[in-house]
């Protein structure tokens, strides 16, 4: 079953595309749940983990998820582009959205864009393994692969699956690199835990940005975090929907 758990048409922003328009699709679900990342007061209760919390605690959410299907993915995608007389980028992320890579409705819906023509992101943790061989429009796909370090509070052994990775960029087009930096972690190990995961793919591009999803902490380390991209030659990625809105939810 697919969960999805909202679409909104926006800019993207963050990684090699940030400024773009774009449709997104938020689906819901996570294997990981990142427990050092946001802090978000619901119902009264603290809950700390990702920023897209809406998209990784279906306890606290339930009323946002429904079961979708392609047909009801594709009549959602149509809404949006009858509206525009270009073609948007489309931006498929979660939560964890290649929990549902084998699922016949999400890698048909997958298919559907490619079919169209459209420019279409994954926004993974590259921690799932895709069979580019048993669904080929993957291979049409690019994959922000935003690789988790260790301010996730996530264990090595959960947040990084090799295999998962290689198989991502050995089987694309193109795909990048996207890491959430803190202050803490540049002045201790950022650069060593990068390297250990990029090494292999000298050819593929890393971008770095500032942990925050609200505007007050991102302020708290974007600096730092430029000055390890200056330093180090990795580009530097800032997040335009925080800086624009804040916490405010794209609708």
């Amino acid at each position: 079953m697919v969960y999805l758990v909202e679409d909104f048409y926006s800019i993207q922003g963050e990684g090699k595309f940030a400024g773009t328009p774009s449709i997104f699709f938020r689906f819901g679900g996570c294997n990981l749940r990142c427990p050092s990342f946001g802090d978000h007061f619901i119902k009264g209760k603290l809950v700390y983990g990702c920023d897209s919390v809406h998209a990784v605690n279906r306890k606290l959410f339930a009323k946002e998820w429904r079961q979708v299907g392609r047909r009801e993915l594709v009549e959602i995608l149509k809404s949006h582009l009858e509206h525009l007389d270009f073609k948007p980028h489309v931006v498929l992320t979660g939560g964890e959205p290649l929990l549902y890579w084998e699922d016949p409705e999400f890698a048909g819906f997958v298919e559907e864009l490619v079919d169209r023509g459209l420019i279409v992101t994954i926004e993974t943790n590259g921690t799932i393994e895709v069979d580019f061989a048993k669904y080929g429009a993957y291979r049409e796909v690019i994959f922000a692969l935003a690789v988790k370090l260790s301010n996730s509070g996530e264990p090595y052994e959960a947040r990084v699956n090799r295999k998962a990775i290689d198989a991502i960029i050995r089987n694309t087009q193109y795909s990048f690199f996207k890491f959430t930096l803190s202050r803490n972690l540049i002045d201790l190990r950022a650069y060593d835990e990068i390297v250990d995961i990029i090494a292999p793919y000298p050819e593929v591009e890393v971008f770095c940005m500032p942990l925050g999803d609200r505007i007050e902490e991102l302020r708290k380390h974007d600096k730092a975090v430029a000055e390890f991209c200056l330093i180090h030659g990795f580009i530097y990625s800032d997040r335009l929907q925080v800086r624009l809105w804040n916490r405010e939810r794209r609708r």
